[in-house]
């Protein structure tokens, strides 16, 4: 049974980091994909980062600022989140799936039909 718990959100200023980390088991990355997600109330969820192997995407709106990693021993999946925006703020989403061999599921926006889902992690940026 994949599960997937997020935390690490919180309230901070304009300008200031947080660090999003996500507990994950019942998978490894050598088989699966890993993602962020973010979501404002009445808006689709935007997939704001997608890891496979060497594979690693970001939406522009966050590129520069946001950084994915993996412990694979820990299982533990991050989001390093620096200089961060109002615009930023949304509830943030961990998620996992396998790639079902498609070489681009990250960088081709496939990482959207992921069916594994964290409950979020609010992150409210102030001005």
């Amino acid at each position: 049974e994949v599960q997937l718990v997020e935390s690490g959100g919180g309230l901070v200023q304009a300008g200031e980091s947080l660090r999003l980390s996500c507990a994950t088991s019942g998978f490894t990355f050598d088989d699966y994909a890993v993602a962020w997600f973010r979501q404002v109330p009445g808006k689709r969820r935007e997939g704001i980062s997608c890891r496979m192997d060497g594979s690693i995407y970001y939406a522009d709106s966050v590129k520069g600022r946001f950084t994915i990693s993996t412990d694979n021993a820990r299982n533990m999946v991050y989001l390093q989140m620096d200089n961060l925006k109002p615009e930023d703020t949304a509830v943030y989403y961990c998620a996992a799936d396998k790639p079902w061999g498609i070489s681009t599921y990250c960088s081709g926006s496939y990482f959207y039909g992921m069916d594994n889902w964290g409950k979020g992690t609010q992150v409210t940026v102030s001005s």
